[in-house]
């Protein structure tokens, strides 16, 4: 086997390990709203004026989540979806 085909195959391998291993570390993890950093979101926010990571202007923001260890979001004074979308409709009222 020649060099390239040898490096093409060791990528694949490795990209295909990092697919398997996904699901799991997504199923170890939540969405935590309100508790990021400016800049620092993970993706896509609730209101939609944003789709990417680190799109986020403010701190602290309700719209804006980051991944955190399933069960510390309420420990870090964090919100679920259904909180942060109650909490921007009561901003609406």
């Amino acid at each position: 086997m020649n060099q390239r085909a040898m490096i093409a195959a060791a990528a694949a391998s490795l990209l295909s390990t990092m697919l398997v291993a996904t699901p799991a570390v997504a199923q170890e993890k939540e969405k935590c709203y309100g508790i990021t950093v400016a800049g620092q979101n993970d993706c896509a926010n609730l209101s939609g004026t944003h789709s990417c990571a680190g799109q986020s202007k403010v701190g602290a923001d309700a719209n804006e989540w980051k991944y955190v260890a399933k069960g510390t979001c309420a420990g870090m004074k964090g919100m679920s979806a259904e909180q942060a979308k109650m909490k921007a409709m009561e901003k609406k009222s």
